[in-house]
């Protein structure tokens, strides 16, 4: 097995989500379905989004999705205010659906340069490349102060990080050990959405997801007391990279623990990747959702770093030992030269 360093693009799934989902898929009636089957179904699903409400601290409302890009969708697509604007950096999920948008642009370090505006503004609470952390409370105080809400993609931060204070939040349950196909938006008030009918009290149709929203809650029930651990590991490796002639991007801002973006001079991007794919390591450039582009990255290009071609992401997960720190600082070290 290689050794695996992309956990911001997914990370496994824990035993004890992987148990509640299998619990799950034993309560196999639809939780939408009247008879006593189905409301045992329905009990446990309510729990479950009881769960999430309770481990987030969140006082709103919860509509399980897919994953974060649903959840995302959702809220520009149903929100009672237009998006009005957007960060440079966001991921391409939120982009996609923010072309006539204007974007807020980032300084160097990655951080949001805000202008006024109302309506929905869409800002991520970490950004998934460089690990940039966004000061989202205090944006979050100044949209509102302007009549807007702010959309806060915290794909990245959630079950990491506590929650910014958000109108409309998005979460995905397989980057913190949940499994894949599940997420959530979290909802400030209901009045935000335009319900669209179905399941989800009307505004997300489709049978509900059972098992995944057991296996998220109980992921998130998890905790993050591993992070520790995960900052004093890629502390080490923002400082053996330097030594080795490498350098971190971002490396004076806020950034989240497990996620490390490094620039490797003279070493393309993809040359890097197919080398350490070699040796036995899973790494990535950029987003998993943009990784098969030969397009530059457009969060490294909108903070004018330097040899933007040449940076890798490394991300750390609960899983992630020193000694596999150490064995890719090695292979590091040889495919620098």
């Amino acid at each position: 097995m290689p050794i695996y360093l992309d956990h911001a693009a997914t990370t496994p799934i824990l035993p004890q989500a992987l148990a509640a989902m299998e619990e799950g898929l034993r309560i196999w009636a639809n939780p939408s379905s009247p008879h006593k089957a189905g409301r045992a179904a329905r009990a446990a699903l309510e729990d479950a989004r009881a769960r999430v409400k309770a481990v987030l601290g969140w006082q709103g409302e919860v509509v399980f999705t897919s994953g974060a890009s649903e959840a995302l969708a959702l809220a520009v697509g149903r929100s009672a205010k237009p998006l009005q604007a957007v960060s440079v950096v966001e991921h391409e999920a939120i982009l996609r659906l923010s072309a006539e948008a204007p974007r807020w642009p980032v300084d160097t370090l990655g951080r949001v340069v805000p202008a006024p505006a109302s309506g929905l503004i869409a800002v991520q609470q970490v950004n998934n490349e460089t690990g940039v952390i966004q000061p989202l409370d205090q944006l979050a105080a100044d949209v509102r102060a302007a009549g807007g809400w702010l959309l806060a993609d915290c794909a990245q931060g959630a079950g990491k990080l506590a929650l910014p204070d958000a109108d409309l939040i998005a979460i995905s349950a397989h980057k913190f050990g949940g499994p894949i196909g599940i997420g959530a938006l979290l909802v400030r008030d209901w009045a935000m959405l335009r319900p669209t009918g179905g399941q989800e009290r009307g505004y997300r149709p489709g049978t509900e997801n059972l098992p995944g929203a057991l296996a998220m809650a109980t992921a998130l029930e998890a905790g993050h007391a591993w992070l520790e651990e995960a900052d004093r590991l890629r502390q080490k490796l923002d400082a053996c990279i330097e030594v080795a002639g490498g350098s971190v991007i971002a490396r004076n801002a806020t950034r989240l623990p497990t996620i490390g973006a490094y620039r490797m001079p003279g070493k393309s991007a993809n040359a890097q990747l197919i080398r350490f794919d070699g040796l036995g390591f899973a790494v990535s450039a950029g987003s998993a959702c943009s990784s098969g582009s030969l397009k530059a990255s457009h969060v490294l290009t909108a903070m004018a770093v330097e040899g933007a071609g040449e940076v890798i992401r490394v991300s750390i997960g609960r899983e992630t030992t020193e000694a596999e720190i150490d064995a890719f600082l090695a292979a590091w070290r040889e495919i620098a030269g």
